[in-house]
């Protein structure tokens, strides 16, 4: 038996943008078109012949909107199978009309929970259901059924008609989009209601961003991929200039801001592989970021500079005079905004140095953050309450700090707390900026040796940083030596007490937080 020779598209679209084009398009190629609600009133309002979805169905659009294309007319049309005989002839013994095209997109739930304000009722009713439900029976059905999701895929569509090449490479590539889209929406609609902190099964849903010029290395290809409705610096980072961003150019640029952020004040800082070799406060950000340079020199050599404000002429010549006075290029430069003198110093100073704004820096996210592992990932809670611990600090020796030290502390803390683990920071004794890093070591008393040594003459007098406890007392005898002034470390350790005997013998204040500050 033959199918039967009409030919049916379903419409129905939240967003209507290119439908009526569309439309028209379909009912020259003489497709009937069933459509719903708000789609057919649009298509009828311009002149395009449509089939009210109730005369397929038999039942009225009903409970406000919720009851519409749900039906067993409608979901048997679009999934019998066109090559299966039985099933032809079974669509013909019940009337069923063979819909080969289902152009579909959902209410904007997205679009909705973007407000904090909405309310539970509101989002609720922005869950798409009947939408979703002919989305998933178009894609499983993708060998017979056309299944578009995306205004900007109407034209490929059109095309594909006119010149009858309809690919099976084509219909799965609309398909696996159907799917995607209908796993996006379903996870964030999960993700809203769940109240759990980790729930037993997590999706997360993300779409992509932006293609990067490369990974970690140049052989490597890259994307950047971004979970709907967050306050990410991705949301407005603009290029003004230079090359397009690899992998470790967007993960620095992260890494920086993670580091600024934490400040009111004008702070600068430099990265290197996701973490600072030089970080500084200033009343200016000029004077900022002229201290953060002044940090490591050596290290700001090919580096990332971050800033938490606008960058105006006076910053960008701290800029310029690094690359003519000590021949030191910079590969990346990133901030809120940049005045256009600025920009034009800094595309004479270096032609490649990519330049991008990133808009408003919002504060800490109290949220989750992601390590991925191998075959999954770890959630955590954020670590983002960082001044809500220094009212449980205790300092642990006779000589207590001094005021100033005590809040050069407490800058020295929130800077180290975005540096990789297992690290230890001299501060300056009057300046808030680092004189020493040594990060990301294996060793403690390792990490101590290389901050000190790079801090050569600044260490006398300096404030020493530790992200954890000391293990033994070498790093306090360490720090004894390079007439350190004042110590803050996490405490903890079973030998602490060596460690404060150590610092009480050479009159140094130390404090303990009672809180780690890894990092990795």
């Amino acid at each position: 038996m033959k199918r039967n020779d009409e030919r049916y598209a379903l419409i129905s679209v939240y967003d209507k943008t290119g439908i009526v084009a569309l439309a028209k398009y379909l009912h020259d190629l003489n497709y009937k078109i069933i459509s719903t609600g708000g789609t057919a009133k649009v298509l009828t309002e311009n002149n395009i012949p449509v089939i009210p979805i109730q005369n397929i169905t038999g039942n009225p659009e009903s409970f406000d909107g919720r009851m519409k294309t749900i039906s067993f007319q409608i979901e048997s049309g679009i999934l019998f199978d066109r090559q299966n005989p039985t099933h032809i002839k079974e669509a013909h013994t019940l009337h069923i009309k063979p819909i080969d095209i289902v152009v579909c997109n959902l209410y904007p739930f997205e679009e909705t929970i973007k407000n904090s304000h909405t309310s539970l009722e509101t989002a609720i009713e922005n869950i798409d259901v009947g939408g979703s439900t002919m989305l998933r029976a178009a894609a499983k059905n993708f060998q017979n059924v056309l299944v578009v999701t995306d205004p900007k895929d109407y034209e490929s569509l059109k095309s594909a008609l006119k010149q009858k090449g309809i690919t099976q490479k084509f219909r799965k590539e609309l398909a696996a989009k159907a799917f995607a889209l209908i796993s996006f929406y379903d996870s964030q609609i999960a993700a809203y209601l769940n109240t759990d902190l980790f729930p037993g099964t997590l999706t997360l849903p993300s779409r992509k961003l932006l293609d990067l010029r490369y990974g970690e290395n140049p052989h490597q290809l890259a994307s950047v991929y971004q979970r709907p409705n967050t306050k990410s610096f991705l949301n407005a980072l603009k290029k003004n200039g230079g090359l397009d961003l690899s992998l470790i150019n967007v993960t620095d640029i992260n890494a920086g801001l993670e580091s600024v952020r934490l400040f009111s004040e004008p702070a600068a800082v430099v990265i290197k592989h996701n973490t600072p070799c030089g970080i500084a406060l200033g009343k200016t950000l000029q004077e900022a970021l002229k201290r953060a340079i002044e940090a490591d020199p050596q290290s700001a050599f090919g580096g990332v500079i971050v800033l938490n404000k606008p960058l105006d002429l006076k910053t960008a010549k701290v800029i310029a005079s690094f690359k003519t006075e000590k021949k030191g290029n910079i590969d990346i430069v990133a901030s809120p905004s940049m005045t256009d003198d600025a920009l034009e110093l800094l595309k004479k100073t270096r032609k490649n140095m990519g330049l991008y704004s990133f808009g408003k820096i919002h504060p800490v996210p109290s949220t989750m953050n992601m390590k991925w592992v191998d075959g999954g990932f770890i959630m955590q809670t954020a670590d983002c309450d960082i001044e809500d611990g220094f009212k449980d600090w205790k300092c642990v020796t006779k000589a207590k700090p001094t005021k100033k030290q005590l809040a050069m502390m407490r800058i020295g803390w929130k800077f180290i707390s975005r540096m990789k683990s297992n690290t230890i920071v001299v501060m300056d004794k009057n300046i808030p900026m680092t004189r020493g890093i040594g990060c990301g070591q294996t060793s403690r008393v390792g990490a101590a040796h290389i901050a000190l040594n790079q801090s050569e003459k600044f260490a006398k007098g300096a404030i020493l940083v530790s992200d954890s406890f000391f293990p033994f007392d070498d790093s306090v005898k360490l720090a004894a030596k390079y007439k350190i002034a004042a110590i803050v470390q996490q405490g903890g350790s079973v030998n602490d007490r060596a460690s404060i005997d150590a610092a009480n013998r050479s009159s140094i204040p130390m404090v303990f937080t009672g809180r780690r500050a890894f990092w990795h």
